[in-house]
């Protein structure tokens, strides 16, 4: 069976990615000439594919740079940083190369806990710091290591307004201080909450403030997207009725676009069909119900009515409108207000700020399409 070329996670090649071009050319700009980049975008739009991309494109004309990822997500303190950035390095370094082995002995010099995971056998690393001068020695160190290497290193750490959520006051004087120490680092710098990394990056206040260059990440293109999927899906042909459909129903949002293509494609049909594409979004609604009545009970009822108001409306620029609050009877503007800022939080809904205006979307484009339908 041929296999399915709709990824709804990782890279796998320049072949099953649609476009990016300008931000990939952006990227590797930067890179080439030693800047720094702060790539910001909501959750699932294609950030980390970028990356990977661009890291891709840096292989392939054998570019002199070494690539490094590490998502720092999970991460909860400054001790978790240098641990998932020790592991990344060590990914790119396997210990039996000549680097990997002098990272090692760098390694040991600061006396962790070394593991082998038994499935993958990646290594793991395991630190026991007894004082904050011991974690910001061993940062340092890491940081050193990858500056002397023969090769620019490109580091790329994703999700990096996790670093405000860290016990440590001084994370970001700390990070600051020793990546602008490093000539023979490019950093890409890479969020999802854009509140957050524009007041790392853009408040004069703080370190970081105008370091980087900044790229935003948008939708892609449509008439791009809908010739990437139509090439994808021959010998199959689409509609121009069910590409529209599909493009419109994800939003044009990635991970959700190549998901619902992924889901029509599972089907093997001759013609992809408005009929097609509507069974297949009903399918994802339907395995996805479950999920979405955890979030239910997650959040209050004043909360999950707002949440289903915005889901029906699509997009909205004002909750605490007049009309707004009586159509859907949310109650009181104070209230509205309130429970918009609990869900933003909760990355429930989504803030998109242009130049001429502020509005709000439910962030889950199927959990938006599943309250249309439900409620």
């Amino acid at each position: 069976m041929e296999k399915n070329p709709f990824l709804a996670k990782g890279y796998a090649s320049p072949a099953l990615f649609c476009d990016r071009e300008k931000e990939t050319e952006i990227l590797l700009s930067n890179i080439q000439n030693g800047l720094d980049t702060t790539l910001i975008s909501p959750r699932k739009l294609g950030k980390t594919g970028l990356i990977l991309h661009t890291f891709y494109k840096i292989s392939d004309q054998k570019l002199p740079f070494t690539c490094i990822y590490v998502d720092i997500f999970a991460t909860l303190s400054l001790k978790d940083f240098i641990k998932t950035l020790s592991e990344a390095i060590l990914a790119e370094f396997p210990e039996k190369t000549t680097i990997g082995g002098k990272f090692m002995s760098l390694l040991k010099g600061y006396r962790p806990v070394i593991s082998y995971d038994p499935t993958s056998g990646m290594p793991q690393v395991e630190f026991n710091f007894s004082s904050p001068t011991e974690k910001e020695y061993t940062l340092k160190g890491l940081f050193t290591f990858l500056n002397a290497q023969k090769q620019h290193v490109v580091l790329a750490i994703d999700e990096f307004q996790q670093i405000t959520e860290y016990p440590e006051t001084n994370i970001e004087a700390l990070l600051r201080t020793y990546t602008q120490q490093m000539h023979n680092i490019s950093i890409i710098y890479c969020g999802s909450k854009k509140s957050i990394m524009a007041q790392i990056f853009s408040d004069a206040a703080r370190p970081f403030y105008s370091s980087t260059r900044q790229l935003s990440l948008g939708k892609i293109d449509a008439d791009k997207y809908a010739a990437f999927i139509r090439e994808k899906f021959r010998p199959a042909t689409v509609d121009d009725e069910a590409m529209d459909y599909i493009l419109d129903w994800t939003r044009r949002h990635t991970f959700y676009t190549q998901s619902l293509c992924n889901e029509i494609f599972a089907m093997r049909p001759k013609v992809v069909t408005i009929a097609v594409a509507r069974k297949a979004s009903r399918e994802i609604l339907e395995k996805e119900t479950s999920n979405f009545l955890q979030i239910r009970d997650l959040i209050t009822d004043q909360q999950w009515r707002l949440l289903i108001a915005v889901a029906k409306e699509q997009s909205v620029q004002s909750v605490t409108s007049a009309d707004f609050l009586a159509k859907y009877q949310i109650g009181s503007a104070t209230n509205a207000r309130r429970n918009l800022e609990s869900l933003t939080d909760k990355e429930l809904l989504l803030e998109t700020i242009t130049p001429t205006e502020r509005k709000y979307s439910v962030y889950n484009v199927f959990l938006s399409r599943w309250l249309e339908v439900t409620y």
